[in-house]
This record gives structure tokens, C-alpha cells and sequence, in this order.
């Protein structure tokens, strides 16, 4: 009510509750399309734990995909130059990368009896066939042709993985950025087959360390501490799965064919932007 219908005593009427009546759906489900995503479970066993599984599954895959979806953001503002805008992107992934890693703690304490109780109904899945985990572990560059075979028999999938595939990785961005600022990245790196993993290199490394060495608020010394983030919280994913795993079914082989925790530990080995790691080593 404005001052002047205050002082005039003129009564004005607020509506006490929002508009209810749509001619169709509402302007929410239109748009959220939350009646798509709460029917979409259909658990194969009567076991009450497995609908907390298959929902926080899902609930990984959307944080799969918009994480990919900030880190294609990234990799495009880098081959444009736009390091802020790059970095925005990152540092929203941040953010959503540890809203990923807690989906973790409804599992996090799942007995074997527990777990046993409805892993039959996997069958034969397993995360690894996740599509758009794999298009996230190809943006870090951990590339595997290989990878693609389990998504023959879906078109979409596949095309976007291939495609993911032969394009440059977020860090493969990254390092041409550092060349055409003048920093010494050696061309075997710049012109290597970015269709093939991302193997450590001795010259990026001391690259990182002359950045860290200088001005902490250069620019790129600044992009290499988002990016450090990223990679730690990736790492910090990885690990939380193996606990997980570890605690629920422990050395026993995975669904899939997979070896299950094993395969799991030697992920957690191996870092993600490698040379952002050994590089402190020598600053």
C-alpha cells in the first residue's frame, strides 16, 4: 500500500495467496518438469534402500551433466581468451562438484547384507557405463577410445562421445592458452593427439612452477588455483566412491565385469591436471 493510500485511509487489496488456477500444467512443471523426474524410478526389487540408490544414481547423472556442461562453458572461453569467463564457469563447477561428492552420504554407510539386498537388480550395470561421466572424465583428458563400446546400441550417446572424444580436453584449452601468452609449452604437447589420455610433461610442469613462482595474482597463476580446485574435488569424488564401495561390498568384483574396488583405487592414483601438482614441488 503506497503512503498516500495510508494517509487517505483508502483500502487497497493485496491478494493473500498466490494464483492457483491453470488452464493446463503449471508454469513451475513446464518448466522444472518435475512429473518427468519423479516417475522415473522403477525399482526392480522390493527392497525398500534400493529406491534411495537408483534416486541418488540419478541425481549424479544431472550433476554429471551440468558440471560437463560448465566445463565445455570453460573450454570455450579459454579458445576465445575470455580467462574470466573461464573461470566463472570453474568456479560454478566448484560449487556443483561438491553438491556431487555429498551425494555420496546416503550410500556412505550401506552394510554388504544391505547393499546385497537389491545389487541383483543391477544385472549387468555398472557406473562406468555412465555416458556422461565418461564425457566428464574426457574433458579432464582422460581419453579411451575404448570407452565408446559400451554405447554402440545408443545413437545419441555414442555421436557425443565420439565427438567429445577428438576434440580438445579442458586442459588441452588451457595449455594453448599458456602458449599464445608467451609461456614455453612444448609443441609435442600442443599438437599431440588429444584423442589419446593426457600424459604428464616435465616442460608444462616447469611451466606451473615459473607461474606459481611469480605474481600469485597474475591471471594464470589464478586460473591454475580454480583449476587445482576442480582437479581436488575430483579426486575427493573418486575417493568417496571407493570408501563407498569398499564399505558395501569390499574386494568383491564389481557389476559390469568390472574389478570393482580395485579399478576404483587405481583411479583415485592418478591425478587430474597432473603438472598443477608436481609443479609445487619446485616453487
Amino acid at each position: 500500500m503506497s503512503q498516500h493510500a495510508r494517509d487517505e485511509g483508502i483500502e487497497v487489496d493485496q491478494p493473500d495467496t498466490p494464483h492457483l488456477d491453470f488452464r493446463g500444467t503449471t508454469p513451475y512443471e513446464d518448466y522444472v518438469r518435475a512429473d518427468v523426474l519423479t516417475h522415473l524410478q522403477q525399482p526392480l526389487s522390493d527392497d525398500p534402500g534400493e529406491m534411495v540408490f537408483l534416486v541418488t544414481t540419478q541425481v549424479m547423472e544431472l550433476w554429471f551433466t551440468v558440471i560437463v556442461h560448465e566445463w565445455e562453458t570453460a573450454a570455450a572461453a579459454l579458445r576465445d581468451d575470455d580467462v574470466p569467463g573461464a573461470m566463472a564457469a570453474l568456479k560454478r563447477s566448484v560449487r556443483e562438484l561438491e553438491a556431487l561428492d555429498a551425494s555420496w552420504r546416503p550410500l556412505s554407510q550401506l552394510t554388504p547384507a544391505q547393499f546385497n539386498s537389491y545389487r541383483g537388480s543391477l544385472g549387468e550395470g555398472s557406473g562406468f557405463q555412465s555416458a556422461m561421466y565418461r564425457r566428464m572424465e574426457f574433458l579432464l583428458g582422460e581419453k579411451s577410445a575404448s570407452m565408446l563400446v559400451p554405447h554402440r546400441g545408443a545413437p545419441r550417446a555414442h555421436a557425443e562421445l565420439e565427438k567429445a572424444l577428438h576434440e580438445p580436453s579442458l586442459y588441452d584449452e588451457v595449455l594453448r592458452l599458456l602458449a599464445r601468452r608467451g609461456h614455453p609449452v612444448p609443441d609435442s604437447v600442443l599438437r599431440r593427439d588429444v584423442s589419446r589420455r593426457y600424459e604428464p610433461d616435465t616442460a608444462v610442469e616447469a611451466v606451473w612452477a615459473a607461474l606459481y613462482a611469480g605474481d600469485e595474482s597474475d591471471e594464470l597463476a589464478r586460473l591454475g588455483e580454480v583449476l587445482t580446485d576442480v582437479a581436488e574435488l575430483v579426486w575427493r569424488w573418486r575417493n568417496d566412491h571407493l570408501v563407498a564401495a569398499r564399505r558395501a561390498m569390499g574386494a568383491k568384483a564389481g557389476t559390469g565385469g568390472s574389478a570393482g574396488v580395485a579399478w576404483l583405487e587405481k583411479r583415485t592414483r592418478r591425478n587430474v591436471f597432473p603438472e598443477l601438482w608436481t609443479a609445487r614441488s619446485y616453487v
